[in-house]
């Protein structure tokens, strides 16, 4: 497995901001924005957590773990970029992971666990951590 295959759902990863939602409600705009700015975000990639942290600043840093670097081919086990919401989607770009391309994410979020759709038809899970 190489870093690309660990952050290809990156683009993805996204938050929650309220638990006790049952049914699947879709991020928007500014609902979207305020549900990751200032939030680390985990995304669930191939068995492990990849920490995604979104600064306000429209910034973002992440980091492979240890243990998932050891299956990357040297494409780096850091990487920042940058975010923004557009069209109601989570847009990002990472420096060197994923090849420096853009990609947008539709969210859904449901109770604590959040669904991601990227505009490639990718699609997984994450989870909302902690701010600050």
């Amino acid at each position: 497995m190489n870093t690309r295959a660990l952050i290809l759902a990156a683009g993805l990863a996204l938050p929650v901001t309220s638990a006790l939602s049952a049914e699947p409600t879709r991020l928007l705009g500014d609902e979207l924005r305020q549900a990751i700015s200032g939030k680390t975000v985990y995304l669930n990639v191939s068995g492990f957590e990849l920490p995604i942290r979104y600064a306000a600043n429209g910034r973002m840093k992440g980091a492979i773990g240890t243990v998932a670097a050891s299956f990357s081919r040297g494409d780096g086990s850091s990487d920042s970029g940058k975010w923004w919401v557009a069209d109601n989607q989570l847009c990002q770009k990472w420096t060197s992971w994923m090849d420096g391309k853009q990609f947008c994410y539709k969210l859904t979020r449901q109770g604590q666990n959040i669904r991601w759709v990227r505009n490639d038809g990718r699609k997984g899970t994450a989870r909302l951590g902690a701010e600050g």
